[in-house]
């Protein structure tokens, strides 16, 4: 048995699991949420979603620098898209980004750096939202020419 055989089974089980799981605390009711008579149940299958998706980072983050160590190429390649995007990201943070001290609805303040923070993400979105459209008409284009 190969290895993409046991993952496949090991997805579906853990498939399973979170069907029973998300059948459980939809069997609870909103109601009994809120009122917190199931907060145990709640909590303890929070806790497993944490501990999942902190494994599946790990395995990921693993997998991907020993994928990047043994290929330079891709290393080279990695390293130049991280570079692009963190020089994106200064770029929409240094020049186009405003920060202005913005009152909230809870009474709070949102300090300016925050502020600027959010102007360089939503900057930062519309950016590589145009490139990736831009890229996708591009390579359109150029397969009709051909």
């Amino acid at each position: 048995m190969n290895s993409q055989k046991i993952l496949t089974i090991i997805a579906g089980v853990v498939g399973v699991i979170a069907m029973i799981f998300l059948i459980r605390i939809i069997g609870a009711g909103d109601e009994a949420i809120k009122a917190g008579e199931s907060s145990g149940t709640v909590n303890t299958f929070m806790y497993i979603a944490y501990a999942i998706l902190t494994i599946t980072i790990a395995l990921v983050i693993v997998f991907t620098l020993k994928n990047l160590i043994t290929h330079p190429e891709m290393l080279k390649s990695a390293l130049m898209s991280v570079g692009a995007f963190v020089l994106l990201g200064l770029i929409c943070y240094f020049v186009f980004a405003e920060g202005v001290e913005t009152p909230l609805r809870d009474g709070k303040v949102l300090s300016i750096g925050d502020s600027k923070l959010v102007g360089a993400g939503l900057y930062m979105f519309y950016a590589l939202a145009f490139i990736a459209v831009g890229t996708m008409l591009f390579s359109g284009i150029k397969k009709m020419i051909k």
